[in-house]
């Protein structure tokens, strides 16, 4: 309930009927519908990335005080990215992260009290919630696509996203097939040298370009989680105008021996590595087949450049 005299912040909950737990018609999607509704809110479900753009235009054509985006990292992602887009030029509205899809990378990192997407929603609506300053990545690729996200990565990142894309989908599987290649590394395992062999490619960082010729890892981040425990980015968020990159250059069975090290939040060892904060990053693949993930989602391109995106204020628990 909110405190006597208070008032109601405006507030947009933007749906995203693609997101694991809210593809059915019914459950978790009436119920958050029915709850932004009840606390009065405006609610939109988006179906595909049109929707999603004429959601943004909508929203920023009213007005809002706050945006809840509900769904997984990729939802997060593309609501962020369209609503940056259709507020160019003027004040960003603030964002509240409302986990609804299979993993919620992105919002474990930014929520430390794991609020379900039903209590993000409420609190948001009542204004029980602080705000944090958090930083971004933005992202553009050869095709003249521009993402704003949080998690950018390429090599063995890519790799398992496109072996963890062909599985059954969640937090287990991701961890099943994390081990797997963690596993398969010590012994030479085909699964292991699909997803850790170096790919060619050339990394600029901060406009200079690095020696090594291929990456077996290639991460920038502005969360230290990048997904199930593997704290790779340790030192992310220390800064909002530079994000943490990392990237190694070493074989599969030297690779595998640093996941210890990862699950601690410690640096990775061995050369070449790249390990520092900065403000840009620029892959060029060696071939046509080059590719990215940015917040869990598979992006085709021959080059890609981040530099550091719009800080944006986060709605999370008191």
């Amino acid at each position: 309930m909110l405190a006597s005299g208070a008032v109601a912040p405006s507030v947009d909950v933007v749906l995203n009927r693609n997101a694991r737990r809210l593809l059915p018609q019914g459950g978790l999607l009436d119920t958050l519908a029915q709850v932004a509704v009840r606390e009065g809110a405006r609610v939109h479900e988006t179906r595909d990335l049109d929707d999603l753009e004429r959601a943004a235009a909508d929203i920023s054509t009213r007005g809002t005080e706050a945006v809840v985006l509900a769904g997984g990292d990729g939802s997060c992602m593309a609501g962020v990215s369209a609503l940056v887009r259709a507020f160019a030029g003027t004040p960003l509205p603030a964002f509240a992260l409302a986990p609804a899809g299979t993993v919620g990378t992105i919002a474990r990192n930014i929520d430390a009290r794991h609020r379900n997407a039903e209590t993000v929603i409420r609190d948001a609506c009542r204004g029980t919630t602080r705000k944090v300053l958090w930083p971004t990545l933005r992202v553009d690729d050869a095709e003249a696509r521009r993402y704003v996200g949080f998690i950018f990565g390429c090599g063995l990142v890519q790799r398992f996203f496109e072996v963890y894309d062909a599985s059954p989908r969640g937090v287990g599987a991701a961890a099943s097939i994390a081990a797997r290649v963690f596993v398969g590394s010590l012994i030479d395992s085909k699964l292991a040298r699909q997803v850790l062999d170096p790919v060619a490619c050339r990394v600029t960082v901060d406009g200079h370009m690095q020696p090594a010729t291929s990456y077996s890892l290639v991460v920038a981040s502005v969360v230290r989680d990048v997904g199930i425990g593997f704290r790779v980015t340790y030192r992310a968020g220390e800064e909002n105008e530079r994000f943490h990159v990392v990237a190694s250059g070493l074989p599969p069975k030297s690779l595998g021996f640093q996941v210890p090290r990862v699950l601690a939040g410690r640096p990775l060892q061995g050369e070449p590595r790249i390990d520092t904060l900065a403000s840009s990053l620029r892959v060029d693949f060696a071939g046509d087949d080059g590719a990215y993930v940015l917040d869990g989602e598979l992006v085709q391109a021959r080059w890609v450049n981040v530099i550091a995106g719009p800080v944006l204020k986060l709605l999370v628990a008191p």
